[in-house]
């Protein structure tokens, strides 16, 4: 079952509704977006979603290099995106938590998306080389993308990146293909 085009309009506003309405919206395991209730890792994630440790912002700020050698995850909300020398992207994120049951339009799976905290909790910058499918197009990271990032911090920090991290795997989500609570007016848990 799909998402309803009125349902989409209320959301979204009009000019994504066809974007996300022409988008599959696949059901079992939640698909390359995570159209389930719950978080559901890619096949390709699970081994980083499983030993990630989930370090609050206060903890890396307050010790930038105590945790250089631990995988954290965190979801961030993209703000900028620089070109480093060596190929990579530098990634500035609004750091997002989580909400374990995401929201959903109506009863089906398929109507679900991840979901995100509307206000952010600091900001952290990511190196990251991107897919190739990220780089360019109308769904490539870019402002407003979200990101599941799984990396090492590596120990910078300052008041206009946040900490940094390594990024040993991410997952990718274009706008409009996750909601904040914000949305909760319009949509169900």
């Amino acid at each position: 079952m799909s998402i309803s085009r009125r349902a989409l309009n209320l959301l979204f506003g009009p000019g994504l509704v066809l974007a996300v309405a022409a988008a599959p919206l696949t059901g079992c395991g939640g698909g390359a977006y995570g159209f389930s209730r719950t978080y559901q890792p890619l096949a390709s994630e699970q081994r980083h979603f499983a030993e990630a440790k989930q370090l609050t912002y206060q903890d890396l700020v307050r010790e930038p290099n105590a945790y250089r050698s631990t995988e954290i995850g965190w979801f961030g909300v993209v703000t900028e995106l620089y070109d480093l020398r060596d190929g990579r992207t530098r990634i500035s994120l609004t750091l997002r938590s989580h909400q374990a049951r995401h929201l959903c339009s109506d009863e089906s799976k398929s109507s679900c998306r991840v979901t995100i905290s509307e206000g952010g909790l600091g900001i952290f910058s990511a190196d990251v080389r991107l897919n190739a499918d990220d780089l360019d197009g109308q769904e490539r990271v870019w402002h407003g993308s979200l990101l599941k990032i799984y990396g090492k911090p590596t120990g910078q920090y300052s008041e206009e990146t946040g900490p940094v991290l390594e990024v040993t795997y991410y997952r990718h989500w274009p706008r409009g293909y996750y909601v904040t609570t914000a949305q909760r007016g319009a949509m169900r848990r």
